[in-house]
C-alpha cells in the first residue's frame, strides 16, 4: 500500500502539529519534575522510556491510508450497536450530522441512567438514580484537513445521584457509572497511527481504567466490575473515567493477533478534590505505569478495542490479556509506621465466543474470566475475580437483545482486619440482566443482583432495576 502524504523528518514538523510536539514536551518535563521528589525516581526513567522514544519519533514515520476505527467511550457509555441515519432522537440536523461525518467530524450527545433499589437488605428500602449527560466530539483529521492517521477525541460530562452501593456498604458497587458528583471535561487527546495501526501513540487526559483491566464486555452488564473495570485498580491510583489525568500512550502489534501496549499517567490520589472543571492538566504525584499484552485469535490485533461492540463479536473471536500497573510513591502497611515505596497490581482477563449459530455472525453464546492481585500488605482490597456468560439474540425479536449472567467475589486482605474484630469474609455477587435496544436511539437493560456477605461481612442484599439510555 503506498503512502497517504510524504514524509516527514524529525525537524520538517507539519504546522499544524506543532501544538502537539510543544504538548508532548511540556508534559514530558512536568512527568520528570514530580519524578525527581520521590524515592522512586528510577523507576519513573525507566517507565517514560518508551514514550521518550515516541517523542523522538512521532512525526519521523510515513504514515499509510487506512479506515478509521475510533477508541473511545467506554462501559456504560459504550455504543453497543452502531447508530446509523436513525440512531438519534434528534435525527441528522436537516443532513448537517451526515455532512460533518463525511468531513470527518463526528458529534454525540447521550444520556444513561442506573435507577437501582434495595428490595431487600439490612438497609431500609432506598430507590437510588444515577444519571450521566455526555457530550463527544471525535475528529478525523485525514479527512477534515489531509493529515492522514491523525486523530483528535474530547469529551465531557454532567453526572449525579445517588450511589446506592455506598448507602448499602458494598464492595462491588451495583452500578458502574456512580462515582462523585461532577460537571468536567472528563477526557482528551491527539492519536497518530502508523503502518495499518501496527503503531499508535496518543496523548494527552485520559484514565487508565478506560482501557486497562477494562471489561471487554462492559456494555453487557451493569455492576461495576463487569460494567466498567476491575473495581480495585484504583489501589496504586490508576485513573479512572471521568476524573482523568494527562497521559502519554504507546501501542504496538507486532504480530497479526499480538499486541503490546504501555502509559504513563499523572497520579492524584484525590481526584475528586483537583482539577475540578478537567480543564487545567495537574501534576499531583508520580508518574503511574501501566501495560498489557494482549493475544486476539480471530480477529486481527489492530481492530481489537477496550470495549466490544456487536459487529466486532462476529465470528469466533476471543481477547485474552495479562496487564500490570505500576506506583513508585510511598504507600503505608498496617504492620508498620515507616512508609515503603512502590505498589503493583497484577491482572489477566479472557473473553472468548464459546458458540455461535453461524460461524460468521454475533448469535451464541460469550464468555469471560477476569482475576487480579496486589500485595496484601499494603492493599485492603487486594484480590478480586469476576465471571460471566452472555448469551446474544436469545429471545426472536426484531430488535438487538441479549442477555447477561454475572459473578464478582472480592476479597479484603486478612492484614487490615482491625484488632479484636472477626475475620473478612470474602463478599460474593451475582447479576442478571437483558439488554434491549426496542429503538434506534433508545436501550433498556433490566437486571437483578444478589449480594451475599456485604462489606465482606455478614448480611445479604437483593437489588433490582434498570438502565435506560438515549441518543441524542
Amino acid at each position: 500500500m503506498s503512502p497517504a502524504f510524504h514524509r516527514f523528518s524529525p525537524c520538517e514538523l507539519p504546522a499544524c502539529l506543532e501544538p502537539c510536539e510543544r504538548l508532548f514536551s511540556s508534559l514530558t518535563s512536568a512527568l520528570h519534575s514530580h519524578a525527581a521528589r520521590h524515592e522512586g525516581q528510577k523507576h519513573a526513567h525507566f517507565l517514560l522510556l518508551p514514550l521518550l522514544l515516541f517523542g523522538s519519533c512521532i512525526f519521523a514515520a510515513p504514515a499509510y491510508s487506512q479506515v478509521a476505527q475510533e477508541e473511545t467511550l467506554g462501559g456504560p457509555d459504550s455504543h453497543e450497536t452502531g447508530q446509523g441515519p436513525h440512531g438519534h432522537l434528534f435525527g441528522q440536523w436537516d443532513g448537517e450530522r451526515s455532512r460533518l461525518e463525511e468531513r470527518g467530524v463526528r458529534f454525540d450527545f447521550q444520556y444513561v441512567s442506573d435507577s437501582l433499589w434495595n428490595i431487600k437488605s439490612e438497609q431500609k428500602e432506598r430507590f437510588a438514580s444515577w444519571n450521566r449527560f455526555r457530550w463527544t466530539v471525535d475528529i478525523d483529521f485525514g479527512e477534515l484537513v489531509g493529515q492522514s492517521n491523525l486523530f483528535f477525541h474530547a469529551t465531557a460530562l454532567w453526572q449525579g445521584g445517588g450511589n446506592l452501593g455506598v448507602y448499602l456498604g458494598l464492595l462491588t458497587n451495583p452500578t458502574g457509572l456512580a462515582s462523585m458528583n461532577t460537571a468536567r471535561l472528563d477526557s482528551w487527546w491527539i492519536e497518530k497511527r502508523w503502518f495499518d495501526e501496527r503503531i499508535t501513540a496518543r496523548i494527552g487526559q485520559f484514565a487508565g481504567q478506560d482501557f486497562y483491566g477494562a471489561q471487554h464486555y462492559a456494555a453487557s452488564f451493569i455492576f461495576e466490575p463487569m460494567g466498567y473495570a476491575l473495581g480495585n485498580l484504583f489501589t496504586d491510583f490508576e485513573s479512572f473515567d471521568p476524573f482523568s489525568t494527562p497521559a502519554m500512550e504507546v501501542r504496538v502489534v507486532p504480530l497479526s493477533h499480538f499486541y503490546v501496549k504501555s502509559m504513563v499517567e499523572a497520579e492524584d490520589r484525590d481526584p475528586f478534590a483537583h482539577n475540578s472543571t478537567g480543564l487545567v492538566p495537574q501534576f499531583r504525584g508520580v508518574p503511574v505505569s501501566i501495560s498489557e499484552i494482549g493475544f486476539a485469535p480471530g480477529k486481527k490485533a489492530t481492530n481489537v478495542r477496550a470495549f466490544d461492540t456487536v459487529e466486532s463479536r462476529k465470528g469466533y473471536s476471543g481477547l485474552y490479556q495479562f496487564g500490570a500497573s505500576y506506583n513508585p510513591g510511598k504507600f503505608t502497611s498496617p504492620t508498620s509506621a515507616i512508609p515503603r515505596s512502590g505498589n503493583y497490581l497484577l491482572y489477566c482477563m479472557a473473553s472468548q465466543a464459546i458458540w455461535r449459530v453461524d460461524p460468521k455472525e454475533a448469535k451464541g453464546l460469550d464468555g469471560t474470566f477476569v482475576y487480579d492481585w496486589s500485595p496484601p500488605d499494603i492493599n485492603r482490597n487486594n484480590t478480586m475475580l469476576a465471571a460471566g456468560l452472555r448469551f446474544n439474540e436469545p429471545l426472536p425479536l426484531p430488535m438487538h437483545n441479549t442477555m447477561s449472567l454475572g459473578y464478582v467475589q472480592n476479597r479484603l486482605s486478612r492484614q487490615f482486619v482491625p484488632p479484636g474484630a472477626p475475620p473478612w469474609k470474602p463478599e460474593h455477587a451475582i447479576e442478571f440482566n437483558t439488554l434491549l435496544d426496542p429503538l434506534p436511539m433508545l436501550l433498556l437493560q433490566p437486571v437483578i443482583q444478589y449480594f451475599a456477605n456485604v462489606g465482606a461481612r455478614k448480611g445479604r442484599a437483593v437489588v433490582f432495576g434498570f438502565r435506560s439510555k438515549v441518543e441524542f
